[in-house]
C-alpha cells in the first residue's frame, strides 16, 4: 500500500488493510507512505520499474510469495475496495470528514517521523569539524568548547580533524591524545592532517585560525604577497573537498576581513557560507561597560561593531542596553534601559572608554585563546540553532550595499541568526553612518583591496617558487607567530562633522602593516618601501551630546 501522507483515500484504504491484516490469519500489509512533494517522483519509480500505469494515490499491489517478488498490481482505491468486497465480504462505512481528518494526522506524523529519522541519522553520521591551526593556543582552547554540546547540539556528535603544518606534527599527536582523554560522549574521533591536498575532505564546519606568517614583513603588500596563496590554496581545497554545505569561519588578529574577502572569491560555489568573527571587539566594549555600570558583561546586548574587525572598526551604543541593573528602577528580567542613558560621563564614553578598550585588547594579545574560543563557539552556536530573538550580533559578512557601505568588501555589521543562516538587520532605525566616518572605515579595507588584487595578479601571471609561497602541493605555509609590536598608542578625537567621534589606537600588527593616513577623507595608497606609522583605528559611535 503505497500513498501520499496527506491523501484522505489512503487512510481510509489503510484503516481497511488494518482490519482486514488483525482478522485473517495469512493477510498481511506493508504500508510505504511519502510526503506530497517527492510522491509523483516515486510513483512515476514504481510504475517504471514493475512496468505499470498509474496516477493517483494510493497505489496498491498484491506479491504472492514473499515481500519483493512478482507483483500484481490491482489498482488504487476503488479497486482495492472492491476486491476486499467480493474475497473477503467486507468494506468500509468511513465518512469523509473523518478521511480528512485522518490525512491531515498522517501528514503531521510523517514530518515528525522524518525528523526523528533525521536526527537520528545525524548521530549516525558524526559532523566532519576542520580546525587549521590547530595546535595554537586559540584552537587548544576552542576544542573543549566544541565537544562540550553547547555549539551543535548534545544530541551532534562530531569526528574532529586537527589540521596544521607538518612541523607541528608532534604537538597535534599530544593534542589528539589529549582529546581522546576527555572521554567527551559527543566526540566520535579525532584525526591530525598535516598534507594540503587532504584538506577539508568531506568537511561541513571549517574553522580558520590562520593568522600569521612566518617572515617579518614591513609594507602591506609584501604581506599580502604571503596570504594570498595560502588563501588560494584553502579557497580550491574547499571548492574540492568540502561538502556543498560547508560552513566557513574566520577568525583571527589581522586582515580578517582582507582574508573572508580572498576565501570568497577562490571558493565561489560556497562562498555564501563563509563569515568572520566579530564577537571578540564586541564583548570587550560590553566587558568595558559592565564595569563602569556595576554589572555583568552578559547583562549587556546589542553593541555593534562596524568596519574592518581588525583594523579601523567602530563601537556603536546608540543600540546597546543594559538588564538587570541595579539601581532605583527594577524590573522583571526581560527589563532593560539604554546604556548611553546610564552613563551620564559624556567624557568617559569618548575618552575613557576607547583607552581601556585599548588596554584590554593589547591584554588579549597575550590571552586570546579564551576569547577566541569563546567568539567562534557562540558564533557558530548561533549560525546552528539562531540567536535569541530580538538580539543584534555582529558579523563581518560581504556587503551588498546595505547601509551605504561600499559593495564587493566584507564589512562588519548587524545581523540575526536565524533557521541555520544569517540575515543583515537592514531595518534598524537610527543607525545611520555619517559620509565621513563611512569613508574612514572603508579606505583600509578598499586600499587593502587595491594592493590584493595587485598582489593576486602578480601571483596569477608571474607565479611564486614554493619558497615564496610557503607551501607545495603536499605543503601548507607554516603557522608563524609574529612578533608583538610594542608600538605607542595615542589617542585623539576626530575633528568635523562627526563632533562625537573617539577614536583610538589601530590593532598594532595591522598598523605596523599599514602606511594608510586615518584622517578623514579620501586616503592615498601606501607604497612598498615607505616607513610604516601607527594609525588610530578604535572609534566609537554614539548620538550626539
Amino acid at each position: 500500500l503505497l500513498g501520499k501522507a496527506d491523501c484522505p483515500y489512503y487512510a481510509k484504504a489503510e484503516l481497511l488493510a488494518d482490519y482486514l491484516q488483525k482478522n485473517l490469519p495469512d493477510f498481511q500489509i506493508f504500508k510505504i507512505i511519502h510526503h506530497p512533494d517527492l510522491w509523483e517522483e516515486w510513483l512515476k519509480d514504481v510504475c517504471e520499474k514493475n512496468k505499470w500505469s498509474h496516477k493517483n494515490s494510493p497505489i496498491i499491489w498484491r506479491e504472492l510469495l514473499d515481500r519483493g517478488g512478482k507483483g500484481l498490481l490491482l489498482g488504487g482505491y476503488n479497486e482495492f475496495l472492491e476486491h476486499a468486497q467480493l474475497y473477503y465480504g467486507v468494506t468500509s462505512s468511513m465518512t469523509t470528514e473523518m478521511m480528512m481528518i485522518i490525512a491531515q494526522e498522517n501528514l503531521e506524523a510523517h514530518k515528525e517521523k522524518a525528523l526523528k529519522k533525521e536526527s537520528t541519522k545525524d548521530l549516525v553520521s558524526p559532523l566532519q569539524v576542520w580546525i587549521t591551526s590547530a595546535s595554537t593556543p586559540a584552537g587548544c582552547s576552542l576544542i573543549p568548547v566544541l565537544v562540550s554540546g553547547e555549539v551543535f547540539g548534545r544530541r551532534t556528535e562530531m569526528s574532529l580533524t586537527l589540521f596544521d603544518h607538518p612541523s607541528t606534527e608532534g604537538d597535534l599527536r599530544s593534542l589528539a591524545m589529549e582529546m581522546e582523554d576527555l572521554a567527551s560522549p559527543l566526540l566520535r574521533s579525532v584525526a591530525i592532517c598535516t598534507r594540503a591536498e587532504e584538506a577539508f575532505r568531506q568537511a561541513q564546519v571549517v574553522i580558520l585560525l590562520d593568522d600569521s606568517i612566518e617572515q617579518e614583513v614591513h609594507s602591506l603588500e609584501d604581506c599580502l604577497r604571503q596570504r594570498v596563496p595560502l588563501c588560494r590554496l584553502y579557497g580550491q581545497l574547499l571548492e574540492q573537498n568540502a561538502q556543498d554545505t560547508v560552513r566557513v569561519i574566520v577568525w583571527g588578529k589581522t586582515f580578517v576581513n582582507l582574508r573572508t574577502e580572498l576565501l570568497k572569491r577562490f571558493a565561489p560555489s560556497v562562498a555564501h557560507n563563509i563569515i568572520a568573527v566579530a564577537l571578540g571587539i564586541e564583548g570587550e566594549a560590553k566587558a568595558v561597560l559592565a564595569r563602569k555600570l556595576k554589572t555583568a558583561p552578559s547583562c549587556i546586548k546589542n553593541v555593534i561593531i562596524w568596519g574592518n574587525i581588525t583594523g579601523n572598526h567602530y563601537v556603536d551604543l546608540r543600540k546597546a542596553r543594559v538588564y538587570k541593573q541595579e539601581s532605583a528602577i527594577w524590573g522583571p528580567p526581560q527589563y532593560s534601559r539604554p546604556v548611553l542613558n546610564l552613563i551620564f560621563d559624556s567624557e568617559w564614553v569618548k575618552k575613557e572608554f576607547v583607552t581601556t578598550l585599548k588596554t584590554l585588547t593589547a591584554t588579549g594579545k597575550h590571552f586570546g585563546g579564551i576569547l577566541a574560543a569563546h567568539s567562534i563557539g557562540t558564533t557558530l552556536k548561533y549560525w546552528f540553532h539562531g540567536s535569541p530573538p530580538g538580539e543584534i550580533v555582529s558579523l563581518g559578512v560581504l556587503s551588498e550595499g546595505q547601509f551605504g557601505i561600499p559593495e564587493g568588501i566584507v564589512f562588519s555589521m548587524p545581523v540575526k541568526f536565524e533557521n541555520g543562516t544569517w540575515a543583515v538587520l537592514t531595518d534598524l532605525k537610527d543607525t545611520e553612518i555619517g559620509k565621513d566616518m563611512m569613508t574612514r572605515m572603508t579606505s583600509d579595507l578598499i586600499q587593502k583591496g587595491l594592493v590584493k588584487r595587485t598582489c593576486q595578479k602578480t601571483v596569477e601571471n608571474k607565479g611564486i617558487d614554493g619558497e615564496q609561497r610557503g607551501f607545495s602541493e603536499d605543503k601548507v605555509q607554516a603557522e608563524g607567530r609574529a612578533k608583538e609590536p610594542g608600538d605607542k598608542e595615542e589617542t585623539e578625537v576626530a575633528k568635523g562633522d562627526e563632533k562625537n567621534l573617539s577614536v583610538s589606537e589601530d590593532h598594532q600588527e595591522e598598523c605596523r602593516l599599514s602606511n594608510v593616513d586615518r584622517t578623514l577623507g579620501p586616503q592615498s595608497p601606501p607604497q612598498r618601501g615607505e616607513a610604516q606609522n601607527p594609525t588610530p583605528g578604535y572609534s566609537l559611535l554614539q548620538p550626539s551630546d
